[in-house]
């Protein structure tokens, strides 16, 4: 963008300088019926689109120094010359005041749409939030006064705590997560061992959803660098999200596989798939369709992947479920040791 502005800039400086030379070169002394003053109109105009009003002032002063050698010599020779001079510098002069004008209103309000904009999300996502938040402390409250009086089964009251209490941390991670940097501590992790615990991890899901976990992964280990936190973190939002587009009695398929290079992690459900919309905006901050959740899931676990060298795509179909394929390279901490040095 600074290497155009800076196109612009020369343009605009030498633009007029060629005119004026062509137009006394051509005609020098003599008073033309036709004139190539109105080229002088091209960079004033481009000074109103890229520099707002300040800027094209200063180009119509710099434009209209080089146009006073047309008041000399027999360039002027009548009143009516000298009238037509002093029209083209009124006419140049307000069509580069209102141009400037319009283009500094228009940026003005682009500005103010932004930020009405940006205001109107962090609404919406303070929103979100704060009602998922409450509603987890609506469970712990009610449960943990139950287990004070006495009432009710006190494990599944107890299970109920531990998972609000879990939901909650993760929206408080998400949300951390956006602002900040992700940091990550890599370590020769066996990723069948990852891929175990996330799973486990939505074991309580897959019940309440009527849902199972079907998972295959290669028998011996499969070590690889990685950061076994965010990437366990990573596959627990992909996984509840192919759960929650279960229906009861479906089963989502986990599958690995790995070469020499790259390994792969498959993720797929046979819900109801997405359509276009929501397949394209997968991946932005804060999108979703859900009536629950803060929509960084998805933004977050690619970030997790990608930061770490991994890609993620996703393959889905309205009525046909979705796939959702991650692939990581096959990198012990010693290669990426070796290959920073």
């Amino acid at each position: 963008m600074i290497d155009r502005r800076k196109h612009y800039v020369i343009f605009i400086i030498v633009f007029p300088l060629l005119v004026t030379y062509l137009h006394f070169s051509i005609f020098k002394d003599q008073s033309p019926h036709i004139v190539l003053e109105e080229l002088y109109y091209i960079p004033l105009g481009l000074g109103s689109l890229f520099f707002g009003l300040r800027g094209a002032l200063l180009i119509y002063l710099y434009v209209s120094a080089l146009y006073l050698p047309y008041f000399s010599g027999n360039w002027t020779a009548t009143y009516l010359s000298l009238i037509d001079r002093l029209l083209h510098l009124l006419f140049s002069g307000m069509f580069t005041f209102l141009t400037g004008f319009l283009v500094d209103c228009d940026k003005e309000l682009q500005k103010q749409s932004e930020r009405d904009r940006l205001l109107a999300s962090i609404g919406k996502v303070s929103t979100t939030i704060v009602h998922d938040l409450k509603n987890s402390l609506i469970t712990i409250l009610g449960f943990a006064k139950h287990i004070r009086e006495g009432k009710g089964n006190p494990n599944v009251a107890i299970q109920a705590i531990i998972e609000s209490a879990q939901n909650m941390e993760r929206i408080v991670y998400d949300v951390l997560d956006f602002t900040k940097p992700i940091r990550f501590e890599l370590k020769e992790e066996d990723m069948r061992s990852v891929l175990n615990r996330a799973c486990n991890s939505c074991t309580v899901k897959t019940e309440r959803e009527g849902v199972t976990l079907s998972l295959d992964i290669p028998a011996e280990p499969v070590n690889i660098a990685i950061d076994s936190f965010q990437m366990q973190r990573a596959l627990i939002n992909i996984i509840d999200n192919a759960i929650e587009a279960s229906g009861t009695g479906q089963n989502v398929i986990i599958g690995m596989t790995y070469g020499k290079n790259y390994m792969v992690i498959k993720i797929k459900d046979r819900g109801a798939g997405m359509d276009k919309e929501t397949l394209e905006n997968i991946f932005m901050p804060f999108y979703s369709k859900k009536s629950e959740g803060t929509g960084l899931g998805m933004y977050i676990a690619k970030r997790i992947i990608e930061e770490q060298g991994g890609k993620i795509r996703i393959k889905s179909k309205t009525g046909w479920g979705t796939e959702v394929i991650l692939s990581l390279p096959c990198k012990l901490l010693d290669e990426k040791k070796e290959g920073a040095i």
